[in-house]
């Protein structure tokens, strides 16, 4: 645990830079300073700029943050889902609860104006049937005693409903065709009079010539808010004046006509907000707009004052009310729409089920081809995925299980290829080793040799061995096989060669005698399926006579003024037969002749109809370059035997030794 702490506080360090360092630096003394409540113009722009620091370092945070969050692919498919499916759900769920505050916001809204238009319209019934009544009245009575009886009649029956009624009778209609215009027989409504908002009635009773007007009033007081609407909360209206710069402290409220600003306010008494039925019950919080009409004491008319109510209501109760005209069924209702709303619960969770399942398939398939790749980072590629399903993601593990085995393959031949240009490095180290590095030195012998290998290291091996001031030993040879293989039996046959050429009288040694030995040696420490073609001459510059033996080599060929000879005495190849036995060739050598050597790969190349260049063509090339240098000599053949085949591309080693012979 404290390792892996320490860990995370040394990735953090290291990824601090120096502008990070500083902002944590100056949000630090900011803090330090509001903490220890600092004043002063140094201290106020210090709290300032670590403010600013204290942004930057939230963002950096973020970032930082977002990128361990986000390396897993769990985490990413979370941060996916998240987009996907839940924050749809929370727009949606969020809009519905919008959605569902404006609409009980509306319902309340509605209940308390239509709360309010009842009462206007029992005081304008109260009116009229006074009214009614009023022109009834037997003659006897007088009219200030009818007009109380009336009155109090309408006390007696509406004061509860209507507290503070207030009844009046006059023959002045100046108010009514204020509120309701000229010529109007009544009128009920909201009216402020100064700083009075009341319930106003006011109907007129044509009678006798004259018109007499009885007007019905209900102050809105706190005692009637505490009446109203029982299924809201506490309620509280507002009165506005209209808005005069500097003049009023309050909440201005623009209309269509001008602007407002709240004055007086009425708050309802002993009104108080319903418990919540469950924990999702919120209040809801509602402003909304009545119009009165407002009378000044100076006369002024306004048919559009507004009057700003603020209440608030539960949930519960306003749904209680919109299922007030169901009945018997309301119950019902109810229990149909809490059981679909478990029912969409329950499918969420069971859905929720399958995708848990299938994200902890998709983030273990990924943790598995993971975990598979830092066993083919350590170099370990017999490690396997095992496979459960039979999906995308098993394809694609059974698809990383095959390039594993492929490339444990490709390994496995590439430390072959490694092991096999190990071997033929050697071999040509070997090789180089066997060939002679410096040419003899005989009176009357010049002497050169060319070999192109077709591969790294090639199967053909010459040799030249001075055995005397006058005898030079001249060998060449194919060997069978390639690579270190050839290269050891080429060094054998070069150890077994010059044991015997190098020792006292080697010189007078019979070339047969000398080729039995070397096949001796061959056959007794090689496999049955190693052999090489040999060819070996020694020459006598004082005698001018040389002595060859060919086991089974393309036989050389000796080049004189009078017509050219080819050297094939000898025998079989060697490592075949222990007792097989050789023949020597001898003859005498004119002036200026030429010892020409090769192996198969100088005559094989064939041209584009398939023929081969052959020993024929080999000699008449050697025969058109005769008076040459021997080294020109070896280049003109190799150059010939090139052109001949028309590529660059060898399909075999290519020796060629030229001898001048003078």
């Amino acid at each position: 645990m404290m390792k892996s702490l320490r860990a995370s506080l040394k990735e953090v360090w290291n990824r601090l830079t120096w502008p990070d360092l500083t902002s944590t630096a100056v949000a630090a003394g900011g803090l330090l300073a509001t903490v220890f409540g600092f004043q002063g113009g140094v201290f106020s722009f210090l709290k300032y700029l670590a403010v600013l620091a204290g942004v930057y370092l939230l963002f950096r945070l973020i970032g930082w943050w977002r990128d361990r969050l986000l390396w897993s692919l769990r985490n990413r498919l979370i941060v996916a889902y998240l987009f996907i499916a839940v924050v749809p759900i929370l727009s949606i769920v969020t809009l519905a609860v919008l959605a569902g505050r404006i609409l009980y916001s509306q319902l309340g809204a509605y209940l308390l104006h239509e709360d309010l238009q009842q009462r206007i319209a029992m005081i304008a019934d109260i009116s009229e049937h006074i009214a009614a009544a009023h022109s009834t009245l037997p003659k006897g009575i007088s009219e200030q005693e009818s007009e109380r009886v009336l009155a109090a009649q309408s006390h007696s029956v509406h004061d509860r409903e209507l507290p503070k009624l207030d009844i009046a009778f006059s023959n002045d209609t100046s108010l009514l065709g204020k509120v309701a215009g000229l010529g109007a027989m009544s009128f009920a409504g909201i009216v402020q009079e100064g700083e009075q908002l009341s319930l106003m009635s006011i109907r007129a009773m044509p009678e006798r010539g004259r018109v007499r007007l009885v007007t019905l009033r209900v102050p809105v007081t706190a005692d009637f808010l505490s009446g109203i609407a029982p299924d809201l909360g506490a309620i509280q209206l507002s009165l506005t004046e209209k808005y005069v710069p500097g003049a009023r402290e309050g909440i201005i409220y623009p209309t269509a006509n001008g602007q407002y600003i709240t004055a007086d306010r009425i708050v309802a008494k002993n009104r108080t907000l319903q418990p919540a039925m469950i924990w999702i019950d919120v209040p809801v919080e509602v402003v909304s707009r009545l119009d009165s009409i407002y009378v000044g004491q100076d006369g002024i008319v306004e048919p559009l004052r507004p009057v700003l109510a603020v209440f608030n209501a539960r949930p519960s109760q306003l749904n209680a009310r919109m299922f007030t005209s169901f009945g018997e069924l309301r119950d019902t209702y109810r229990r149909m729409a809490i059981g679909l709303f478990a029912l969409f619960v329950l499918i969420g969770i069971v859905a929720l089920i399958p995708g848990i399942v299938l994200t902890r398939r998709i983030t273990n398939a990924v943790a598995d081809l993971y975990q598979a790749t830092q066993f083919v980072k350590a170099g370990d590629f017999s490690h396997r995925i095992s496979m459960k399903q039979q999906d995308q993601l098993a394809e694609l593990a059974e698809s990383f299980n095959t390039m594993t085995a492929s490339i444990g393959e490709l390994v496995e031949v590439e430390n072959k290829r490694q092991r096999l240009e190990n071997e033929i490095s050697i071999a040509r180290e070997v090789q180089n080793q066997l060939f002679p590095s410096t040419l003899p030195s005989v009176p009357g012998v010049e002497i050169e040799a060319i070999c192109k290998a077709a591969r790294s290291v090639s199967g053909d091996y010459y040799d030249f061995i001075q055995l005397s001031p006058t005898h030079i030993a001249i060998a060449i040879a194919d060997i069978s096989g390639k690579g270190i293989s050839a290269a050891l039996l080429m060094a054998s046959l070069q150890a077994a060669l010059r044991s015997q050429m190098l020792t006292e009288g080697s010189e007078r040694l019979s070339m047969s005698e000398l080729v039995s030995r070397l096949n001796k040696h061959l056959v007794r420490n090689t496999g049955d399926d190693r052999f090489a073609t040999f060819f070996i001459a020694t020459y006598d510059s004082s005698t001018r006579t040389l002595r060859y033996t060919n086991a089974g080599h393309l036989p050389a060929f000796l080049i004189c003024k009078d017509g050219s000879e080819q050297l094939d005495k000898g025998g079989m190849v060697l490592g075949v037969m222990e007792d097989y036995i050789y023949e020597e060739g001898e003859l005498m050598v004119g002036p200026e002749a030429l010892l020409i050597g090769y192996s198969d790969g100088l005559i094989e190349p064939e041209n584009v109809y398939g023929e081969e260049f052959g020993i024929r063509r080999l000699q008449e090339a050697a025969e058109r370059v005769q008076g040459a240098a021997p080294l020109m000599v070896a280049e003109s053949l190799m150059a010939a035997a090139e052109e001949w085949a028309g590529t660059p591309e060898q399909a075999d080693d290519m020796t060629v030794i030229v001898a001048r012979l003078r």
